[in-house]
């Protein structure tokens, strides 16, 4: 499809930046792609989803959220994240060509940088608001939310850093950067729709869920 269209929404961890995609990917009627990425890469290449799948099947659930956020499939071996990101670019790129589609993290902003129909949004959101996702949310103790924040946080801006040479965060790459604390997740997923409506002039699309 020529004129198709791809939102990517990078995020703080604990800020619902997922969740809020998700939202906006029901709202336009499109394809959310987050852990399916992972799929898709683990059968390119081969390899079991559980090597990751093990370790949520082991983990406390904070621990669950790190390990998905912090190595794609579970590993910090750098050859093979290396190989991983190589396949998962070629994915990335291929589903942008292929349909109207939702991307989170994986370093999508960087690899459709050039696309004319893409708009990048970064979602971030005061520490004391992550910390009472992490501990009400997610289920973790405040002594784990803090390490957890600490450590993902560290572990995303070094991978975004390492394939795309800026932060996530960076304002000079993103369109939008948006504080998921200032208004509740619905109203924030309304407002990116309505973008997304503008920018891409999808006011009549019959797929449109309003």
């Amino acid at each position: 499809m020529a004129d198709n269209y791809t939102i990517v929404i990078q995020r703080e961890f604990g800020s619902n930046g997922r969740t809020i995609a998700r939202k906006v990917a029901d709202r336009l009627g499109i394809r959310f792609y987050d852990r399916d990425i992972v799929e898709k890469v683990a059968s390119t290449l081969n390899l079991p989803v559980s090597t990751i799948s093990d370790e949520e099947e082991k983990a406390p659930s904070g621990t669950l959220h790190y390990l998905m956020a912090k190595f794609p499939l579970g590993t910090d071996n750098s050859y093979m994240q290396d190989m991983i990101f190589s396949v998962q670019k070629d994915i990335i790129l291929k589903v942008a060509e292929e349909e109207n589609c939702i991307i989170v993290g994986r370093c999508a902003d960087y690899l459709l940088r050039n696309r004319k129909n893409n708009i990048n949004i970064y979602i971030f959101a005061p520490y004391s608001y992550r910390l009472n996702v992490c501990i009400h949310d997610y289920g973790m103790s405040p002594e784990e939310a803090k390490s957890m924040i600490l450590s993902v946080d560290k572990a995303r801006d070094a991978y975004h850093k390492k394939y795309a040479g800026h932060s996530a965060n960076d304002e000079r790459f993103q369109d939008l950067m948006i504080n998921s604390a200032l208004l509740p997740e619905d109203d924030i997923a309304d407002m990116i729709v309505q973008l997304a409506k503008k920018k891409f002039g999808i006011e009549e699309d019959p797929h449109v869920v309003i």
